[in-house]
């Protein structure tokens, strides 16, 4: 039951990250890590795991894009997901929250660029490593800002917001219709 509180929070989550990745905006910036992480360090490995695979796969089935690529990509980001819950749950946030978004661009880039490049279209290993790099260096500037800016941001008013738990908003919603509240 106490999961079920925390459900307007996931949802405000995964509508920003999806929405985010909808509108036009600079390559290799995106939110997933950044929101991940919060949601990982507060709610456990599950909850990151969860998070990174609906995101990645509600945004590849809405764009008609679903395939052997989100498998990949949301297979690693889950990865990542429990790994944020499960390295940032008793560590106080800024720093960490950088160090995880680095060390975490990198392996995911690695796996889904690199490997997934040789594994899934054959490319040459060299060729795919050399040409990941200029796109993991952009992809490590964007996650490592907004994993400064908005991870904290997200943690402190909608992660750790009792006013945005499940039976808050229902209590608000009944004094809102005039019914007494339970």
């Amino acid at each position: 039951m106490k999961r079920l509180e925390q459900l307007f929070k996931y949802l405000i989550g995964l509508v920003v990250v999806i929405a985010f990745r909808l509108i036009p905006h600079p390559p290799n910036v995106e939110p997933i890590m950044s929101t991940m992480i919060p949601f990982g360090k507060k709610w456990g490995w599950l909850s990151g795991m969860i998070f990174c695979l609906l995101s990645i796969l509600i945004y590849d089935v809405i764009t008609g894009t679903l395939g052997s690529w989100s498998i990949l990509t949301a297979g690693t980001y889950a990865f990542l997901g429990a790994m944020a819950g499960l390295w940032l749950k008793n560590r106080p946030g800024f720093w960490h929250y950088i160090g995880f978004a680095i060390v975490g661009t990198i392996f995911y880039d690695f796996i889904t660029g690199v490997v997934g490049s040789t594994w899934l279209w054959g490319m040459d290993f060299m060729v795919a490593l050399t040409g990941q790099i200029p796109f993991t260096l952009n992809h490590l500037a964007g996650n490592i800002i907004l994993s400064a800016i908005w991870s904290p941001i997200l943690y402190k008013w909608i992660v750790d917001n009792k006013q945005l738990e499940t039976s808050q908003l229902a209590d608000k919603v009944k004094l809102a219709f005039g019914q007494k509240k339970s």
